[in-house]
């Protein structure tokens, strides 16, 4: 079936439908223009929130980037972006395929339309043409025909009519005789004009036409298959992504099934693990010894005469056992927070002694000792820490770590240095073989540069492996200490000062007795009359280690000593974990320092 003969008569008919097929093909053009632009905009919103949450620290420096966790979410972050590259590829498949092709073939299709149709209006003029000829000939044939008979009957009359001339009638007859001539010629114009529009109409009808609208339908035909090839375009450029697209939903999978709990806990550890030795307890301070004591003769450290000695912090006791071992007197000991502790921590002695009342001595404390020291806040490190070449501002355990990658590298560059040399040399030797090739003494200077960065780099590996041997050796006591004072029984709680019962109310001297010497715990064997230890000095120990300090430090308060930033010295006491250790400086004198301030190497 063909437009041609099945819609001879519709020619409107087609030209509205030809018109609405035209117009469909580009409303599609613009759908398609118009998703274009939407999938632009997708892939472009996505690649900003991609760069928005993406990390701005490259992952060798920064520390989240060895989290599981971080590591998917960047991992599913690059997946968007993919994701969002394929969407850009559908889109410019889209507007190069689809867009710019059905443009094109929708401009070619109105030209071609324009042509048929045109062509039929001709035709139909042509024909209209034919039927106005036919119309006036025979309007001419029927004026003629109507003349020619009312002359024949005007002839007619004047040849019965005894009044009129012989002339009259001879006239009346050449007009009749005329007009019936002309008649006769209208007739045979007409019948060959008929003739000529039956022709031509047949023509119109079953040829002309016929043919221009079947070039219609062809024309129609292949712009609707065109337009079902747009449609299947449609889909073929989401098909030719979804291979990709399904890959960066596996890698979103793969991301998330990659999260170790388990693992980022232990890369906690790793990255933040100071190695430092836990605080130990922190022991009891009788503020009551400054009070006055009752008078009884039996009572240690009550002069003859009846009148009660004030005992506080800060005096000296009056009598002194004479085969005790001396101990000098300790700094406060530092708190978590950075300051001296109102009383010592664990397993340090008590305050250093004045004659100030408590709060005083705390005050003194306060301005003398830096509050930076064994605090939390200098373990986490400060914009004010001065970084050293060894890493000795950080923790133990960090220095450690920093210290092990600084080896590591300079050992690949040490033996990317030896391979460079020994290629520089085997290249000499093919120049000394083949002068042709090259000149000898033109490798020299590399060769010499290279010797001299092997060296350079044997150095700082051997510095470094000093460095870390000794980062190591300082976290293996930590541990040690740790361990010890874990698992070491807590003090019972009747440890406090010998004094700090003697201004009870009840005025017992039993309990002032009991009081001034506690049981010792079992196992052990406390001196009796402890209190007299500090009357006679003992032999000088030896050293257990030698120190060097990193910061210079002013030892304002009573039992500390002054020492200069550098300055060597002996280590004669490590810290009880009070904060604080006991040197001896070369030029004489022995006090404590704080240990953050030293750099400590045990014998």
């Amino acid at each position: 079936m063909d437009w041609g003969t099945e819609l001879w008569d519709q020619f409107e008919v087609l030209e509205r439908h030809t018109q609405w097929g035209l117009d469909l093909l580009d409303r599609y053009v613009k759908f398609v223009k118009e998703r274009t632009e939407v999938e632009q905009a997708y892939a472009k919103q996505l690649r900003s929130l991609v760069k928005k949450y993406m990390p701005k620290r490259p992952g060798k420096d920064d520390p989240e980037s060895k989290f599981s966790q971080q590591q998917s979410f960047v991992q599913i972050l690059q997946e968007v972006n993919d994701f969002a590259g394929q969407r850009e590829l559908v889109a410019e498949s889209l507007s190069v395929h689809v867009c710019l092709e059905l443009a094109k073939y929708s401009q070619e299709m109105k030209q071609e339309r324009k042509m048929h149709f045109q062509e039929g209006r001709r035709a139909q003029q042509q024909l209209e043409s034919g039927f106005k000829q036919l119309e006036n000939s025979k309007r001419k044939f029927e004026r003629d025909c109507r003349e020619a008979e009312k002359a024949a009957q005007t002839a007619e009359r004047l040849d019965q009519d005894i009044n009129a001339t012989k002339a009259d009638v001879e006239k009346a007859k050449q007009q009749a005789h005329l007009r019936s001539h002309m008649a006769e010629e209208s007739k045979n114009e007409y019948a060959a004009q008929l003739q000529r529009f039956n022709r031509d109409q047949a023509h119109f009808y079953f040829s002309q036409m016929p043919q221009i609208f079947n070039k219609l339908q062809d024309m129609d035909e292949r712009r609707a298959t065109h337009l079902g090839a747009g449609y299947r375009l449609l889909s073929e450029a989401e098909l030719q992504v979804v291979p990709i697209i399904a890959k960066c939903l596996e890698g979103m999978t793969v991301a998330a099934d990659a999260v170790d709990a388990k693992n980022d806990s232990r890369v906690l550890i790793e990255l933040h693990k100071s190695g430092f030795a836990r605080p130990g307890d922190v022991e009891f301070e009788d503020f009551s010894q400054p009070m006055n004591r009752v008078p009884s003769d039996s009572s240690l450290g009550t002069p003859s005469d009846g009148r009660p000695e004030l005992r506080g912090p800060g005096r000296s006791r009056a009598k002194r056992w004479p085969f005790g071992k001396k101990n000098k007197p300790r700094p406060p000991p530092l708190s978590p927070l950075g300051g001296p502790l109102p009383s010592a921590l664990p397993n340090g002695p008590p305050s250093p002694r004045s004659g100030l009342d408590p709060l005083a001595i705390l005050s003194e404390i306060s301005k003398s000792v830096k509050p930076r020291l064994a605090s939390f806040r200098s373990l986490r490190g400060s914009r004010g820490t001065v970084v050293t070449e060894d890493f000795s501002h950080l923790p133990p355990e960090q220095q450690r770590k920093r210290l092990q990658q600084q080896l590591e590298e300079r050992n690949r560059e040490l033996q990317k240095e030896i391979d460079q040399r020994e290629a520089l040399k085997k290249m000499k030797d093919v120049y000394e073989k083949t002068p042709q090739m090259g000149d000898p003494a033109s490798l020299e200077p590399r060769i010499t540069e290279t010797l001299n960065n092997i060296e350079r780099l044997k150095l700082e590996v051997q510095k470094y492996e000093a460095w870390l041997a000794e980062a190591e050796s300082r976290v293996l006591s930590n541990r040690g200490d740790t361990l010890g004072r874990h698992t070491r029984p807590p003090d019972p709680p009747a440890s406090a000062p010998p004094d700090s019962s003697s201004n009870s109310n009840n005025g017992s001297q039993d309990n002032k007795e009991s009081s001034e010497e506690p049981p010792p715990e079992e196992g052990q064997e406390a001196p009796i009359y402890t209190e007299f230890d500090e009357d006679f000095e003992e032999e000088p120990a030896s050293p257990i280690g030698h120190c060097v300090a990193i910061y210079h430090f002013e030892g304002s308060s009573e039992g500390t000593i002054s020492m200069a930033e550098g300055e060597d010295l002996s280590l004669m006491e490590e810290d009880k974990g009070d904060g604080w250790t006991r040197v001896r400086r070369k030029q004489g004198g022995e006090g404590y320092v704080p240990t953050s301030y030293l750099r400590v190497t045990l014998n």
